[in-house]
């Protein structure tokens, strides 16, 4: 590795440290000197107002009867959140693992926790109102944002794609008639972290003006390979690019074009072995195999929004999406491992006798939706909004395992060739009513119907009978909705209460011997607050709820024959229940911001599940806890603005705390990712209004964690991935 040496950087590495600094203090210091601090000269006197997108308008989030959490550009900026997976860190109750090609969102312990071919993610995902229906292409494009949404809990009204867990909602900035502007933001950090994000507004007369953005993310891997393939797993680079243009020929008709392409180029995770024999460093393994994660495609989308009489808009979306990945990875997880010699038969016999194998994995997704909505605007009592939504998709997946080679891929003797379509159809509305100055309702609810057809050109063992090609179809249905009621108690303070359902489609499993899956719905009931308090100095924001969770789906590998088959079903219903609390609070230059929450989760029944530890079915008895459900979740900052003559520097400390979580509903070391705490420090100087410096340190006390517990697949072993060290650089952000 070029520049800081890993063997310096770990004199500093204390696994074991106490904790200095905890979120006991963080706050302590918050409430303490809260009135001192008024006294500081301000950069921004109040809170600035925060909206949501997320009911196809915009409205307040202090007027929203939902638990959420909104983040700015700038907040984003300020808090040093540049991926999807930190997300967790400023978010109550978002639990996010990223490993192979897969980004895992779970709100509230509601998500997925397993990527399957035909399976859908449980929290939606959206970039500019564009749903992106799988896990494996939502973390490409993680740059140049005007805000994020996170909103928990079952979204099966307003938004365009049903879901159980929540919603996470990405907008951009959209782009600007009135002047020529834009910037630029350079990272350099150590481990060869170099990040470059850039964007450009270009007006082109009253009616007509573009934006550009783009990014280049490099970055060396935290891991050193010691075995003697050259790859470094962990390491890699992104890049991508994203143009808007948008047209207003009126001012009650507004066009969107959008496009965007990225691209990915990765030696792919680090992944520890569990038994390594070689040693017990976390960022040192052994392997052999060539091993890369490349991904890349484009998006395209066309927004239009009409005005309308009568106080009413038709806004119309429809987007396309095309994107492929590609990855090798060592099947093994060792530089020893023998593959099984070419006198010798690839049984099952064999491959234990000779576990050196190569794991090779190509997909492809094409998308199509569209999304129709007729709604009020204005500022009547009454509002409502009424649409449609349409997607169809086809993904074909080609799974290989080469056991004759342990350094890269030549022949398969293990094959998985499929082909998915999806068609998802859903009619939905909602009417909000304001009925006096204290209180309003509102009333929504959702048709979805869903259709998937699978079929199998070739899977791992003896064929099925009829098989290769076999096709498979299921149908799912489901209505959903919401009934909310909201108490104004004052201009500053509004009580809320909901009941929701969500739903998320059944699927076909992999092999036609085993069962199809059925649909999942998740039914919450929520009570909440908001509350602007310190004449807009401090919001206060909570909410308790209580959810019924159903046909929870879960995937394993079992035994089908004497090959191990993916295999997703439902296990027993769950119920899960808590609490969330988030503050934040600008007086003068003193800022500071909490988040936390209070989760309790079990299974109501037993069941019989796979367990991926031992491949066979056992029992979940009732009170097992839900995978992906820490009990508890933290996040705290505080920050505070220096008058330096014409220029400020602003310290910022910032603390995160997730709990224990399973990812599987069986407790092994293997399947248990430990709590941990993450304390990052920051400083900003703005030494003139248009540039901004910052140097900053992540994960400061060096703690050494878990991020991932990976689990076996069909074509490679399972592992851990670690967290990033202690990480510094600096950055720079130039206006113009």
């Amino acid at each position: 590795m070029v520049g800081y040496s890993k063997a310096a950087h770990s004199v500093f590495r204390h696994s074991t440290s106490p904790r200095s600094i905890s979120l006991a203090a963080v706050v302590a210091t918050v409430l303490g000197n809260a009135a001192l601090a008024q006294n500081a000269a301000p950069s921004q006197a109040v809170l600035e107002e925060i909206m949501v997108t997320a009911e196809r308008r915009e409205v307040s989030l202090q007027d929203t009867p939902a638990s959420a959490t909104v983040l700015t550009g700038d907040a984003l900026a300020e808090q040093g959140i540049d991926n999807v997976a930190e997300i967790q860190q400023v978010a109550p109750s978002v639990a996010i693992n990223t490993y192979n090609r897969s980004t895992f969102i779970n709100i509230r312990g509601v998500g997925i926790s397993q990527s399957a071919p035909t399976s859908n993610p449980g929290v939606a995902y959206y970039i500019d109102g564009v749903f992106i229906p799988h896990e494996q292409f939502i973390a490409q494009s993680f740059f140049d944002f005007e805000s994020i949404e996170v909103l928990r809990g079952p979204q099966g009204t307003l938004t365009g794609q049903n879901s159980t867990g929540g919603a996470i909602y990405v907008r951009t900035p959209t782009p600007d008639f009135d002047e020529f502007s834009g910037y630029i933001d350079q990272t350099i950090g150590d481990y060869d972290w170099y990040r470059t994000v850039g964007a450009v507004n270009v007006p082109m007369g009253e009616t007509l003006a573009l934006r550009v953005a783009g990014v280049y993310d490099e970055r060396g891997g935290f891991t050193e390979n010691i075995g003697p393939s050259a790859s470094e797993p962990g390491s890699g680079t992104d890049r991508a690019v994203r143009a808007a243009l948008r047209y207003q020929p009126t001012p009650g008709a507004t066009f969107d074009l959008r496009y965007e392409y990225f691209e990915r180029e990765t030696d792919n995770n680090a992944i520890k072995n569990r038994a390594d024999a070689v040693t017990n460093d976390p960022f040192t393994i052994e392997e052999d195999a060539i091993s890369f994660l490349d991904q890349d495609g484009f998006r395209a989308s066309l927004e239009g929004r009409f005005d309308l009489p009568a106080d009413t808009q038709l806004r119309v979306l429809t987007s396309y999406f095309d994107a492929e990945t590609s990855d090798q990875a060592d099947g093994d997880r060792t530089a020893t491992s023998p593959a099984v010699p070419a006198n010798l038969p690839t049984s099952g016999a064999n491959t234990t006798l000779y576990p050196g194998r190569i794991g090779f994995t190509h997909q492809e997704l094409e998308t199509f939706v569209t999304e129709v909505n007729f709604l009020s605007r204005g500022e009547s009592d009454l509002q409502w909004v009424v649409g449609g939504f349409y997607m169809d998709e086809t993904s074909p997946v080609q799974v290989y395992r080469d056991n004759r080679n342990t350094d890269t891929f030549r022949q398969s003797n293990s094959t998985i060739d499929t082909e998915l379509t999806n068609e998802s159809i859903s009619l939905f509305g909602q009417v909000d009513y304001r009925f006096n100055d204290r209180w309003a309702v509102d009333v929504g609810l959702r048709q979805s119907e869903d259709k998937q057809e699978y079929t199998r050109f070739l899977i791992p063992g003896a064929p099925p009978p009829g098989c290769f090609p076999c096709t498979t179809d299921v149908d799912s249905s489901e209505t959903t909705g919401r009934v909310g009621l909201k108490y104004f108690a004052s201009d500053d303070v509004m009580l809320y209460g909901t009941v929701s359902r969500g739903y998320k489609a059944g699927g076909i499993n992999l092999d036609p011997r085993l069962p199809n899956y059925d649909p999942e719905t998740n039914e919450v009931a929520e009570l909440g607050a908001k509350t602007t308090l310190a004449d807009g100095r401090l919001r206060v924001n909570g909410a308790v709820f209580y959810s019924e969770y159903d046909g929870i789906q879960l995937s394993a590998l079992v035994p089908l024959g004497s090959t191990l088959i993916p295999n997703t079903l439902n296990a027993a219903p769950a119920e899960i229940y808590g609490a969330e609390l988030e503050l934040t609070g600008q007086f003068g230059g003193f800022g500071f911001n909490l988040g936390l929450s209070a989760l309790q989760s079990e299974f109501t029944e037993d069941a019989l599940l796979t367990d991926s530890q031992t491949n066979t079915n056992r029992l979940v008895p009732e009170g097992s806890i839900v995978p992906f459900a820490p009990e508890f979740t933290a996040n705290a900052g505080v920050q505070y603005e220096f008058l330096l003559g014409n220029m400020t520097l602003t310290p910022r400390i910032q603390v995160s705390y997730l709990d224990e979580q399973l990812s599987t509903p069986f407790r092994y070391v293997a399947t248990t990712v430990p709590s941990r705490t993450i304390t990052d420090l920051r400083v900003t100087l703005v030494p003139m209004e248009n540039l901004r410096i910052e140097a900053f340190a992540t994960n400061v006390l060096d703690k050494e964690y878990i991020s991932a517990q990976v689990q076996d697949a069909s074509s490679a072993r399972g592992g851990i991935i670690y967290g990033a060290p202690r990480q510094y650089g600096v950055r720079a952000k130039y206006d113009f």
